[in-house]
């Protein structure tokens, strides 16, 4: 890794480090967490492992094919890790394993669009090409 590279991994992890710092000071001190904040702790962790992976903050430039192969098996193994996530989310949040209690509608529609998304991708992309 050059420098230009330690550079932009030390300042994202910096960055991360003053967010992720920021958001558990204002939870123990004020009991509050802010939107905006977890957000952008989340963009600066996503720097990060860019940074690690490809050694670009913007992630992969020139693909050969075993990065084409890697970013297209790790999109799949991510969505369906996002797919389970976004299920624990909703009942672990709505605190309740019956559908029949669950109030939190757009969490519940969004669950529902993640078992939805890949196969419909799949069938408009493979149209596509026939």
């Amino acid at each position: 890794m050059d420098r230009t590279k330690k550079f932009m991994l030390f300042v994202s992890i910096s960055v991360f480090c003053i967010f992720a710092g920021f958001i558990v000071y204002n939870w123990v001190r004020f009991e509050a967490l802010d939107a905006g904040q977890i957000f952008f702790t989340f963009i600066a962790l996503s720097f990060i492992f860019n940074i690690l992976t490809w050694g670009n903050h913007e992630g992969a430039g020139e693909k050969d094919e075993m990065d084409l192969h890697i970013m297209a098996q790790s999109a799949r193994i991510g969505y369906f890790v996002l797919m389970v996530l976004a299920c624990l989310i909703l009942f672990i949040s709505e605190g309740t394993g019956n559908f029949n209690q669950i109030t939190n509608y757009p969490l519940l529609i969004l669950v529902g669009l993640t078992f939805v998304i890949l196969p419909i991708t799949e069938f408009i992309y493979k149209k596509k090409f026939k």
